[in-house]
């Protein structure tokens, strides 16, 4: 389980390190062409739910537990890319299979982006 520190203060966001290393692919992009997107997660409980506004201007650090060479999934990469792409942002969820259709994205509202 590694961590991203998030922001001036190093607000730790725990993920596994499979997850985190496509969610730091993303960001990557996104960034690199200075845009903005909000990341949301399910936190400990059922009902908590997290979500951080991601952009350049805000510091980030990825931890990695475990080793660096991870093979990255093309379609959860693209699967996560539509969602920071959309209105509602990125939701955080579970590497998809490759049967697994690809969701619908949401503005964040319940309604199609």
């Amino acid at each position: 389980m590694g961590r991203i520190l998030y922001g001036g203060h190093g607000t730790p966001i725990e993920l596994d390190d499979r997850a985190m290393a496509h969610l730091q692919a993303v960001i990557a992009n996104k960034l690199r062409r200075g845009e903005g997107f909000f990341l949301n997660w399910k936190g400990g409980s059922d009902d908590a739910h997290s979500a951080a506004w991601i952009a350049p201007d805000i510091p980030l650090f990825f931890e990695y537990d475990g080793g660096r060479n991870l093979e990255l999934n093309r379609h959860w990469l693209e699967v996560m890319t539509m969602g920071a792409n959309s209105n509602g942002g990125l939701q955080l969820g579970a590497e998809p299979t490759p049967t697994t259709p690809t969701p619908t994205v949401s503005d964040g509202h319940g309604a199609p982006a």
